[in-house]
């Protein structure tokens, strides 16, 4: 007489999920995964939890979406200025893209340079019609 495979039961989602997880909040977590129905059976009939499964079932209920992109779009925000510089080997001091933006600066953008006793002002001057 052949091995009967045994059957797992549909696993529960949403609202039944939650609902049933609070119903057995004193059971660990494999224990609610596999009450819940996260379980299956090896071809040699031993069972397998899917407590993975189980876990992204709770977030997706939970509304909860890992996979979800920042509101800026670009999934990091990048470098923060400082506002601090500090002076090149050359002698230069270069002013940052991240100041550029902020400022709405474009190539070209002409300034008069007036230094103070410990800092240095920049005044935008504009084109000449």
């Amino acid at each position: 007489m052949p091995k009967q495979k045994k059957q797992s039961v549909e696993p529960l989602t949403g609202k039944k999920l939650l609902t049933k997880i609070k119903e057995l909040d004193q059971l660990s977590r494999e224990e609610k995964a596999k009450a819940c129905g996260y379980y299956s059976y090896d071809p040699d009939g031993s069972e397998r939890l899917n407590v993975m499964a189980f876990l992204n079932a709770v977030l997706d209920a939970e509304g909860v979406d890992l996979d979800a992109q920042p509101i800026n779009g670009s999934g990091t925000s990048g470098r923060q200025p400082s506002y601090m510089i500090s002076v090149q080997t050359n002698g230069n001091l270069l002013v940052g893209s991240a100041y550029t933006k902020q400022m709405e600066l474009t190539p070209g953008d002409r300034f008069e340079v007036s230094l103070g006793r410990k800092h240095i002002h920049l005044t935008k001057v504009e084109a000449d019609d």
